[in-house]
């Protein structure tokens, strides 16, 4: 029997790059994925994983609006029964310089999806998940904003950071309804998100950027979007039922350096 053989799983952000390395995952150890996305490639992915004789469906869904995240925990208990496993993962990234911002867009933006994204999924889920009586939540922070961060990030380690907070509050508010609340601090990851980071950097020659990155890990290379999915795999099974409240980084030992030069 395979790990999530069974469970009823909605991922957020599932569209495309982390999400979509989750959801492939997910499907091959047999949950039911309810895939939300704002973007009509969700339903794609869903039908191209059905096809492979996975159970999936897409949501067109908005995190930043409650009632659109209602309405997918609705058309989740429809379709598969009450929710035992939630991937909050939508998320954005836009770099900006803090000072030369002349308006608060691109915070707000941030702050409306990262964070509030992430509380209106949790709060819109949760009933669903008292009705199975247990619950794994898996939350997808960064090493940006808790750890580390460059130049250009303020709005999207801020996010990011606070969702490491959630993350420990909610495991403690929910733990005696046998839910667990987990973070993943991701560090880079060759998705479209990155890419185009990249591009904000380096317009003229964006791969040089992402070759500058891989440089700088220890393993040597930026992670594939499933490997973040094999983590959230092992968080949202019964593989992890002792663990509550964490946040466990998976960046190739990025953040492990002290310094670029000594010892080399």
């Amino acid at each position: 029997m395979e790990k999530l053989e069974g469970k009823v799983a909605v991922i957020t952000g599932a569209s495309k790059g982390i999400g979509e390395g989750i959801a492939k995952v997910y499907a091959k150890y047999g949950a039911k994925c309810v895939l939300a996305a704002r973007g009509p490639k969700v339903l794609e992915l869903a039908e191209e994983l059905r096809k492979q004789g996975y159970e999936a469906i897409g949501v067109q869904t908005d995190v930043s609006d409650f009632q659109s995240v209602e309405k997918l925990v609705c058309t989740a208990e429809e379709t598969y029964g009450p929710v035992d496993i939630l991937v909050n993962n939508a998320g954005i990234c836009v770099l900006e310089d803090f000072l030369s911002a002349d308006s608060f867009e691109n915070r707000d933006k941030h702050f409306d999806i990262n964070i509030k994204g992430v509380w209106n999924t949790t709060k819109a889920v949760l009933p669903s998940m008292f009705k199975t009586g247990a619950g794994a939540i898996v939350i997808m922070s960064s090493v940006t904003g808790d750890m580390v961060a460059d130049p250009g990030e303020v709005a999207y380690a801020t996010s990011k950071a606070a969702l490491v907070g959630f993350t420990k509050a909610m495991a403690r508010e929910v733990a005696d309804k046998k839910i667990r609340v987990n973070a993943i601090c991701p560090g880079y990851v060759l998705t479209p998100l990155v890419e185009g980071m990249a591009k904000q950097s380096d317009p003229e020659d964006p791969k040089r950027a992402i070759q500058e990155i891989a440089d700088a890990v220890p393993l040597g290379r930026l992670a594939d979007p499933t490997e973040i999915g094999e983590l959230a795999a092992f968080l949202g099974s019964s593989e992890s039922s002792y663990i509550t409240g964490a946040q466990i980084v998976i960046d190739g030992g990025s953040t492990l350096p002290e310094t670029t030069s000594m010892g080399q």
